[in-house]
């Protein structure tokens, strides 16, 4: 990329400035490139020379010579400064910060580059081909998706694009909780109201456990559907297979859902595959030989605490049945041993946050790094309409549904607004902001200006207008400039939001992008009847074109629809 370009061009210019005697050799600090805050310090701006001041004078006094203010150690450094293509001029500016323009033939120029680069451009090499799994979603399947677990999806999946175009090899994955005590008590909960919808008693050994009101039209459906056929077996018998039916109902739901947000698993994984291919055994060897589990309470306990952990955890409960804990280490031994994942996300709620040591500890004690386990945390979304936070579902009673929120703003709106805040931030979602269809809603202001782009080019070739053979050297004006400047930056933000894991960077640029192409088009004309201007005229189309791309890159890496037409 060019920051890092440019980061080398300052190191080799401070190297050549001590072989040159105009400073003192000294370690050179990290070379950092910045983005200024304000336009008129320039496209880059490196604090370098702040950060030498204290070594240089150091070794100037110690030879008896003159100390150095910040601003003439930049300007030494800026005098060896290679010129490159790219390079308009390096200044020295107070406080003692070096700032970069770049050189607005060479802007013109990268037009061309972007076009050429066509659908791959933004794409940046971190990962160097490195095999990642980001696991997110795997909300319990005893139910419809919740709101929460929509922010879960949302982060998921935009973080794995973000991978992905960062030179990572992703694959996606849920995991299915469908093994253990919820499973049953889902279950018992779906047998007792099926048989109240069949008017018949059911077995006093079962509750409901599950009080949303999916369950009793579940339960009638499945009624509707079989009929009595499920009071034809002992109570036991049924509960299991009411299990299997709500759990095909619940999956189909979910699955719709991730659909209708755009989001394509690579594979679906069963809890109870890791305890019907031997592998829970295999696990509990390698622990036991390793000495980090013990017996206590009838139970067998993992030794957490001697791995670093806050507390120890139950891997069998005194019952004979493994806790969560032991899938969660089948499970990852599975991912990091069996497949080979180098590095594994899992995307986790912020009820999750106190396993993060135990997860930590089991990693050490299989003997893998627990710098390839990432436990992304995510706080949970409020809904506000009117001023006031939404708390039940109209359909369940209990929480708010992710196909509400779908069918009420749509999958756009929702994946926008749940990846705008950092994950470590509440999210709060204005339902009458996603509603609206103006500027003030971020996520129409951005497509309105996708669509108009495509609406430009389609009138230019009404009007008889191409952008064949433009020449992007004839772009100029201010507003030009400033677009391809904003173009520039696509492969920094997904370096930086990839690196930071850190999707929220792609929907402020987005905003940013769109309102800098919609200055340009309130700036410059961009088809103009004047055969005088033709040649102009094929050179903002292709500029025009290169922001649709951009625009349209950045949206696909959201999940969002690029539309062509509003």
């Amino acid at each position: 990329m060019l920051r890092n370009e440019l980061e080398e061009l300052v190191r080799q210019a401070v190297m050549r400035a001590q072989e040159a005697g105009g400073l003192p050799a000294t370690v050179i600090p990290d070379v950092v490139i910045e983005r200024p805050k304000r336009a008129e310090h320039g496209d880059y701006a490196c604090s370098l020379p702040l950060k030498m001041v204290g070594e240089v004078n150091r070794a100037l006094r110690e030879t008896g010579q003159p100390t150095l203010g910040p601003v003439e150690i930049g300007t030494r450094i800026a005098a060896q400064v290679r010129a490159a293509p790219f390079l308009g001029r390096v200044e020295s500016v107070p406080p003692g910060f070096l700032n970069v323009t770049l050189h607005e033939r060479w802007l013109a120029g990268q037009v061309e580059a972007i076009l050429g680069a066509g659908d791959a451009y933004g794409t940046v090499d971190l990962g160097h081909g490195a095999r990642v799994q980001v696991e997110f979603g795997s909300i319990n399947p005893t139910g419809p998706l919740h709101v929460g677990a929509g922010r879960n999806l949302a982060l998921g999946d935009t973080l794995a694009n973000l991978l992905a175009a960062s030179g990572y090899r992703v694959e996606r994955e849920y995991y299915l909780n469908d093994a253990g005590t919820q499973m049953d008590a889902f279950g018992a909960s779906l047998y007792v109201r099926y048989c109240e919808a069949l008017g018949r008693p059911s077995s006093p050994d079962y509750e409901v456990r599950y009080l949303g009101r999916y369950i009793a039209d579940w339960a009638a459906e499945i009624a509707q559907e079989s009929g009595d056929r499920y009071l034809q077996v002992t109570p036991d018998e049924a509960v299991v297979l009411m299990r299997e039916a709500g759990l095909e109902k619940a999956l189909g739901m979910i699955r719709r859902d991730c659909e209708q947000m755009n989001i394509h698993y690579d594979r679906w994984f069963s809890e109870r595959s890791l305890y019907g291919e031997g592998l829970f055994e295999t696990v509990l060897s390698i622990l036991r030989e390793a000495g980090h589990l013990y017996e206590a309470d009838g139970a067998l306990w993992f030794d957490a605490v001697g791995l670093g952990a806050d507390k120890n955890e139950v891997v069998i409960r005194a019952s004979g049945v493994p806790g969560y804990f032991a899938s969660d280490i089948a499970y990852h031994y599975d991912k990091f041993v069996r497949r080979g994942f180098d590095q594994v996300i899992d995307v986790w709620g912020a009820d999750h946050q106190g396993h993060v040591p135990r997860m930590k500890a089991m990693m050490k004690a299989l003997g893998l790094d627990p710098e390839r386990l990432v436990l992304y945390v995510y706080q949970l979304v409020t809904l506000v309409e009117r001023g006031e936070q939404v708390r039940l579902s109209k359909r369940a009673g209990t929480q708010v549904n992710l196909r509400d929120l779908l069918d009420d703003i749509g999958a756009d709106a929702v994946r926008f607004f749940l990846i705008s805040r950092t994950a470590d931030s509440q999210m709060e979602l204005d339902l009458d902001l996603a509603r609206t269809q103006s500027d003030e809603n971020p996520v129409f202001y951005i497509q309105y200006g996708h669509a108009r782009i495509a609406s430009i080019l389609r009138h230019a070739q009404e009007m008889g207008h191409d952008d064949e053979g433009g020449d992007c050297s004839l772009l100029s004006h201010p507003s030009e400039m400033a677009l391809v400047r904003k173009l520039l930056e696509l492969p920094e933000v997904v370096s930086l939001a990839a690196a930071e894991r850190a999707p929220h960077h792609l929907p402020r640029y987005a905003q940013e992008l769109a309102a800098t192409f919609h200055a340009f088009y309130r700036d410059c004309r961009v088809v103009s009847s004047d055969p005088a201007d033709a040649a102009l005229t094929k050179a903002r189309l292709r500029l025009a074109k290169a922001a649709k791309l951009v625009l349209g890159r950045t949206l696909g890496l959201m999940g969002v629809g690029a539309p062509e037409r509003m």
